[in-house]
């Protein structure tokens, strides 16, 4: 039975393919800190614009806490391009590949082909398992559901579009990412948030502003 993440549930422990940074360890290794997990992928160029300089951001104003940030690389979609291989050749070089790199060729958050910052704190790659499911209409369903919860109230016009896309999107989803589907995460960039006690507290997609407000009062709980 799959494992799925709950909010104000013991937080469940993440798994990976390999820590391509830092010390490996596991949200149980941490139950005396608030943890920060900021999940994105390596074709993702809002996970480098917002995401990874927010999350160096709070690690530098919190380094001196009880906190710590961890890093998961995953991958949902372009499963050619969010791979182990360009995780660590990021992580090395400081290189970018795919999207990121067409699109911030020419702004300051690219120095050549390289990105303008390095990332401080440990970073692993979420556990990718070949994807075997047919796509049946039930699974469809689920997973829009998923995204969009009234989904069921629409009227069927609007429906169609969405389905189609959803039908499209399952049909070129080659692998499963562990970590991103327990805890039922939309995109990236996204923020998983867990308290000293390792009960799941929040859960966030985008570039969410409460953060650091959050993680201020979980530190001082």
């Amino acid at each position: 039975m799959k494992t799925i993440a709950s909010l104000a549930q013991q937080a469940p422990e993440l798994q990976l393919e390999t820590w391509v940074q830092g010390k490996a360890s596991n949200i149980s290794d941490h139950l005396d800190k608030v943890i920060l997990i900021e999940v994105f992928q390596v074709n993702c160029t809002g996970c480098f614009v917002h995401a990874l300089p927010e999350a160096i951001r709070l690690y530098e104003l919190f380094e001196h806490d009880d906190f710590i940030v961890l890093g998961v690389a995953t991958a949902f979609e372009n499963f050619d391009i969010n791979t182990l291989d360009n995780l660590k050749h990021l992580i090395e070089t400081g290189e970018m590949v795919g999207e990121p790199l067409k699109q911030l060729a020419n702004t300051d958050y690219v120095n050549g082909n390289k990105l303008d910052y390095r990332l401080p704190f440990p970073i692993a790659m979420d556990k990718l398992t070949e994807n075997k499911e047919a796509v049946a209409e039930e699974k469809i369903l689920a997973f829009i559901e998923s995204q969009i919860p009234d989904y069921n109230t629409w009227p069927e016009d609007k429906k169609t579009p969405v389905h189609k896309q959803a039908l499209e999107y399952l049909k070129s989803k080659t692998h499963n990412a562990l970590t991103f589907e327990t805890y039922q995460l939309q995109g990236t960039p996204s923020s998983i948030l867990i308290d000293k006690n390792g009960i799941l507290r929040d859960v966030s997609f985008g570039i969410p502003n409460h953060l650091e407000a959050l993680i201020r009062e979980l530190i001082a709980e």
